[in-house]
């Protein structure tokens, strides 16, 4: 395992913005007057912990300008509401959208964080309605709350379950219709794509997402790209990745440059098809 001790120097991520855009980015600040492949996404694409994330990977590999706009605990909603990103989504050559989870956006039952979408800030009258006993001001993020959620009321959850869904659909198909047609969605994570929501997989990203919302999109990308990182990446834990010691459980929970490498390949593969 490799490490960053106590008081060594961080990862530098040498964050930077575009635009009149307030969202921070993994830099360096890239020229976006030509052309270039933008790279949309959360925490996996952003890099969190990683010397060379898999946007990296993919320019090395191919040659292409490869400009990462992933955000640490981004959900749909971030790019969505930014003028600045749907601006550099729309005049990219192609965009590789990261299939993100169903829990980090607006919807009828709760609200997110504008930027950290990850954050839980408030219950709507419905939800307050739906689970009359329970205290939300208990919660501070998603994951925690849509966890106690199942916990106490597994088959109210499910209304749950099925509105944030919905909403990702339609976010996602507003996202996907800006872009028109030049998108490759990649679904990086440690297992394939879920075929039904059990109690196992609220634990796992991207939360909520099953094969017929990814086999729906279809139709609107150029390619859909499932990397789920193999066995043998998995089994090299954290190796190679930088972070302190109060990092590491954090660490332990995100994808290892040996699925970097995979998702990267996989990535390559695609554009190579595209720009044949």
């Amino acid at each position: 395992m490799t490490f960053e001790k106590m008081g060594a120097p961080a990862l530098d991520y040498a964050p930077c913005h575009y635009g009149k855009s307030k969202l921070s980015f993994r830099g360096p600040r890239r020229d976006l007057s030509g052309e270039y492949v933008a790279f949309l996404g959360g925490s996996e694409t952003y890099g969190k912990f990683i010397a060379e994330p898999f946007p990296a990977i993919v320019e090395a590999e191919t040659g292409l300008t490869c400009v990462n706009f992933g955000i640490n605990n981004a959900g749909i909603d971030v790019f969505l509401n930014d003028a600045t990103m749907l601006r550099v989504a729309e005049r990219a050559q192609f965009c590789v959208v990261q299939v993100l989870g169903a829990n980090k956006l607006n919807n009828r039952y709760y609200a997110v964080h504008p930027r950290r979408n990850d954050r839980f800030i408030k219950a709507s009258h419905l939800m307050q309605t739906i689970f009359r006993e329970v205290d939300f001001t208990e919660f501070h993020f998603t994951r925690h709350m849509l966890g106690a959620l199942a916990t106490i009321a597994p088959e109210r959850f499910r209304l749950v379950i099925d509105e944030v869904q919905q909403a990702w659909l339609a976010r996602m198909e507003m996202l996907l219709a800006r872009i028109d047609g030049r998108a490759i969605l990649p679904c990086f994570a440690d297992h394939a794509p879920e075929e039904k929501i059990h109690d196992g997989a609220l634990e796992t990203d991207p939360f909520g997402i099953e094969r017929w919302m990814i086999e729906k999109l279809r139709g609107r990308v150029a390619q859909v790209v499932e990397v789920a990182a193999s066995p043998a990446a998995l089994a090299r834990g954290t190796e190679g990745m930088i972070f302190g010691d109060m990092d590491e459980p954090a660490a332990r929970g995100m994808l290892n440059p040996a699925a970097h490498d995979e998702a990267a390949g996989a990535v390559v593969a695609a554009l190579a098809e595209l720009l044949d």
